[in-house]
């Protein structure tokens, strides 16, 4: 995790310390995540408090908390992975992975939260084979880990 994501999780972190000791109730360990821009379900949070703490009584520390954080997030990257390669699998009609720049743009500028042609440019550079063509799992990847 670079230095300055890790300055800005332990911040979060300390703003869960009620005690000032540097460590938190286990009991907040959603509401961390949800703070870092995390989703986690209830069930989830409470897999994860039930494997660190049976008792129900156990504080962690930040550096107790990191690899918990680091779980969820590489759960909601496969997760989204898989739910947006999934959504340009509709539009791969040669079914060899790729889909038209064109295509691209159109989904990008027009559906959900629209992106601007600049924006659309910025995320597709480098990306576009000689047919116009950009591999969708690649891009999304590349996307998703920003």
């Amino acid at each position: 995790m670079p230095a300055e994501d890790l300055e800005e999780h332990r911040d979060a972190f300390g703003l869960f310390d009620k005690q000032g000791d540097g460590k938190v109730e286990c009991g907040e360990i959603g509401d961390m995540l949800r703070a870092l821009g995390l989703n986690p379900t209830q069930v989830d949070v409470k897999k994860v408090i039930a494997d660190i703490d049976p008792s129900g009584q156990k504080r962690i520390s930040f550096e107790e908390f990191i690899p918990i954080f680091t779980t969820q997030r590489k759960k909601v990257m496969s997760a989204g992975f898989e739910h947006f390669s999934e959504g340009f699998r509709v539009f791969d009609r040669d079914n060899n992975g790729t889909v038209s720049v064109a295509e691209i743009r159109h989904l990008l500028t027009s559906l959900g939260e629209k992106l601007t042609d600049s924006e659309v440019d910025t995320l597709v550079q480098g990306m576009e084979d000689k047919n116009g063509k950009i591999n969708y799992e690649e891009f999304v990847r590349t996307v998703l880990n920003g």
